[in-house]
């Protein structure tokens, strides 16, 4: 979890960086766009071998690789001073981080059954929320408290201090994260056997409907379904982010530590409302209307947006909005694949997934840097935004039909104890 804090404050860094070396580089929304977008480009090339990799070496040797590669690229940023670094970097960047959460999703089929993987899932996902409610206030605080230091601008100063940490931090997990349950030197064997009979219980009472090989993932319709509507999911959410400090600055406020301080209260909001959607979800063992109608609510905020760029707060409740239906969606939706895959096919399977919604977010702020430079407005980039996010809704509903999870018998408290221990590192 921490890893992917980290992961999401330095992959969306740039925007509030943006506040500052848009004006010393000379870069225009077009520029920025388009870099936004490499970085998922990367993602996507290198999402499905990277994950693939995983299931054969372990997550704590691949952690290891993502971590130290990202966090080195994202402090290389510093020192761009042409947008061919820019490019170059946030395309390396994305390639680096590519695996890190398909690999996540995997590892997490080898400790938490189906029939609870939701609010992991959810609370895995809420590392998005707390980059959010952490990177505005400190990134805002390191644009204003560091510029000029040591002869370096504060846009610099950012990459350079949210970035370092993200390498030491994957240093320490190879340490002390465990690959699986039999590995884990802090389980006893009675916990691991507990762990191991219900995942192979709930895998038994579902394995009909599911894909065991890639190959055989390659041919079920299901897969491309789940892929469709991640091109909507993951291009909506990561908008937010990446266009947030920007939004509100075009709503009236202009100091970099005031954007930051206030781009964190969508973020508090959202937190809450998506572990409330994922307890709902798994309480109800339904995944569709779960993820489908919270996404239309974030649709439903990118379009009415433009009509509340000169009201700051009226803007920062939509964003609001659009940040809880977006992470709320993110629980159950990502709980999906594993009802279908599992083994190879949910570790090559889920990296597809996010490589298509990986594509999607490449065009996305493309597309939307380059309408905001020739229009000069950023309200058509906004409702394409939305259109995205409402796509991703009607392929869910549409496109997938109503499929519970397998539940085994209620489980020991052991194993309750040793899963929420796991949860806790």
């Amino acid at each position: 979890m921490l890893a992917y804090v980290l992961a999401f404050i330095d992959r969306g860094n740039a925007g509030f960086a943006k506040l500052q070396f848009m004006g010393d580089l000379h870069f225009n929304e077009a520029t920025f766009g388009l870099g936004g977008g490499l970085f998922y480009l990367g993602y996507s090339v290198f999402e499905i071998p990277s994950n693939l990799w995983l299931a054969r070496i372990g997550a704590r040797s691949t952690l290891l690789r993502i971590m130290v590669c990202w966090g080195l690229c994202s402090a290389a940023l510093a020192f761009m001073t042409a947008p061919s670094h820019y490019y170059i970097l946030r395309f390396m960047l994305g390639a680096a981080e590519a695996g890190l959460f398909p690999g996540v999703l995997f590892y997490l089929t080898t400790w938490i059954p189906p029939s609870r993987r939701s609010q992991f899932t959810a609370l895995f996902m809420s590392a998005i929320a707390i980059s959010g409610m952490v990177s505005g206030p400190l990134s805002g605080a390191i644009l204003s408290a560091t510029d000029g230091l040591l002869g370096l601008k504060g846009w610099q100063w950012l990459f350079l201090i949210e970035g370092l940490p993200s390498a030491l931090t994957g240093i320490a997990i190879y340490f002390v994260l465990a690959d699986s349950p039999q590995t884990a030197k802090w389980l006893s064997a009675r916990e691991v056997e507990i762990i191991t009979a219900e995942l192979q219980s709930e895998a038994n009472a579902g394995q009909l409907l599911r894909q065991h090989s890639f190959a055989g993932a390659l041919r079920d319709r299901r897969l491309y379904i789940l892929a469709g509507m991640s091109v909507g999911l993951i291009a909506g959410g990561a908008g937010i982010p990446l266009w947030l400090p920007t939004i509100l600055r075009g709503a009236g406020l202009h100091d970099p530590l005031s954007i930051g301080l206030f781009s964190a209260i969508p973020y508090i909001v959202a937190v809450v409302v998506q572990q409330l959607i994922a307890r709902s979800s798994d309480r109800t063992r339904e995944r569709r209307w779960h993820a489908a109608v919270p996404a239309l609510l974030c649709a439903l905020g990118w379009a009415l947006l433009p009509q509340a760029m000169s009201h700051p707060w009226m803007a920062i409740g939509l964003l609001t909005v659009m940040t809880s239906g977006y992470l709320g969606a993110t629980g159950p939706f990502w709980t999906m694949p594993s009802l279908y895959l599992s083994g190879t096919a949910a570790a090559g399977g889920i990296a597809l997934i996010t490589t298509c919604g990986g594509i999607g977010a490449f065009f996305a702020p493309t597309l939307v840097g380059w309408m905001t430079t020739t229009t000069g407005s950023l309200t058509y980039g906004l409702y394409s935004y939305g259109a995205m996010m409402a796509l991703a809704a009607m392929v869910m509903l549409l496109g997938t039909s109503p499929v519970k999870p397998a539940i085994a018998a209620e489980p020991a408290s052991e194993l309750r104890l040793a899963v929420k221990h796991h949860a806790d590192l």
